[in-house]
C-alpha cells in the first residue's frame, strides 16, 4: 500500500475553518505511527475478524464450557479490526487531502472518510484477492464526497419539508449499508412507506443540479446527454427543474454496477462537481488508464438503451 500513501511530511494542511495546524500535524503524527500492513497481513487480520464475528454470532446460545473461548476469539476479532483500521488511516489522509479547498475543513474530511474506512473493514472479502486498500478507496471516497454535498447543496428546502428530506436521507443510507450498494427509489418508497413520486420529489430537493451536456474529463469525448437530445433551456414550456433531472438520473445510475456508475460519477463530477480524468479514475480503482476507457465506453452504451434513456426524454426537446 506504500506506493498510494504520500509521507505524512506531504498531508500537512491549514485547516479551512481556521483550526490550529497543529491538531492536524498532532493527528498525522499520530497515526503515522502504527506500520503499514502486508497484503498477507491484511488476509490474516481479516480471517481473525470473521472468526471473530461468527463467535460473537455464537456466544448467545453457547454452551457454559464454550463461552470463555468464544469471547477470546470475538476480542480477537475486534482487536483485528481496530488494526486493519489503525494501519489504513494514513490511506483516508491521503483521500481526504485531493478534496481540500472545496470549502470543507480537512480534519473534518479526513472524519468522513474515516467512517467510510470503516465500512471497508466491515464489508471487504478477503477470498476476492484484491488488495484492501483498493477496495477501502471506494468507501472512503464516496463517504468524503456525500459529505461535500451535503454542506455545500445550494437548493433552498422549504421548511416544512426539511424533515421529510432528512428522514428520506436516513432512510437511503441505512438501506446502502444494509444492501451494500445505493437502494432503488422503489426500495426507499418502500422503507419509508410513501410513494416513490414522493422519494423523487425528496431526492431533488437533497441533490445538486447537475447539466447533461458537460463534457467529460481531459479529452472531452464523451457527454453524460451523448444518451439523449440537449435539454434547450430557452422553451420555458418542456423545461424541467434541475433537482428531478437530477433524480432520473439518479434513477438510471442504479440500474449499472456498482463499479460502472463509480466511473461516470468520477468521470462526470455527478457527486462533486470535479470531473476525473481517465488516470484519476484509474489511481481509485487500482485500474489502467485503458481499462478505465473500456468500462466508460461500455456503460455509455448501456445508458443509450431505449429502456434507460426513454426516462430522460421528457427533459429533451
Amino acid at each position: 500500500m506504500t506506493d498510494e500513501v504520500e509521507t505524512l511530511a506531504d498531508l500537512d494542511a491549514t485547516d479551512e475553518r481556521g483550526v490550529s495546524a497543529d491538531l492536524v500535524r498532532a493527528y498525522l503524527n499520530g497515526i503515522g505511527r502504527t506500520r503499514l500492513l502486508t497484503a498477507v497481513e491484511e488476509v490474516t487480520l481479516s480471517k481473525r475478524i470473521e472468526a471473530g464475528l461468527y463467535a460473537e454470532e455464537k456466544l448467545p446460545a453457547a454452551a457454559a464450557d464454550m463461552a470463555p473461548l468464544l469471547h477470546i476469539i470475538a476480542a480477537e476479532g475486534k482487536a483485528a479490526k481496530n488494526h486493519l483500521l489503525e494501519a489504513n488511516l494514513r490511506l483516508v489522509v491521503s483521500i481526504a487531502k485531493r478534496y481540500t479547498g472545496r470549502g470543507m475543513a480537512f480534519l473534518d474530511l479526513i472524519q468522513e472518510g474515516n467512517l467510510g474506512l470503516i465500512r471497508a473493514v466491515e464489508k471487504f472479502d478477503y477470498t476476492k484477492g484484491y488488495k484492501f486498500s483498493t477496495y477501502a478507496t471506494w468507501w472512503i471516497r464516496q463517504a468524503i464526497t456525500r459529505a461535500m454535498a451535503d454542506q455545500a447543496r445550494t437548493i433552498r428546502i422549504p421548511v416544512h419539508m426539511v424533515e421529510q428530506v432528512n428522514r428520506m436521507v436516513r432512510s437511503r443510507r441505512d438501506l446502502a449499508a444494509t444492501l451494500g450498494r445505493e437502494p432503488s427509489i422503489a426500495e426507499i418508497a418502500k422503507a419509508m412507506d410513501v410513494p416513490e413520486f414522493q422519494v423523487i420529489e425528496l431526492i431533488s430537493y437533497d441533490r445538486e443540479p447537475v447539466s447533461l451536456d458537460q463534457a467529460v474529463g481531459e479529452d472531452g469525448e464523451s457527454a453524460l446527454g451523448d444518451f439523449v437530445a440537449a435539454v434547450d433551456p430557452n422553451q420555458p414550456g418542456e423545461a424541467v427543474g434541475q433537482g428531478e433531472l437530477r433524480s432520473e438520473v439518479e434513477i438510471v445510475l442504479a440500474t449499472l454496477s456498482e463499479r460502472e456508475s463509480a466511473v461516470i460519477r468520477l468521470r462526470f463530477g455527478l457527486d462533486d462537481g470535479r470531473q476525473r480524468t481517465l488516470d484519476e479514475v484509474g489511481r481509485e480503482f487500482g485500474l489502467s488508464r485503458e481499462r478505465i476507457r473500456q468500462i466508460e465506453k461500455v456503460t455509455m452504451l448501456k445508458l443509450r438503451d431505449p429502456e434507460r434513456a426513454s426516462r430522460l426524454e421528457a427533459y429533451a426537446v
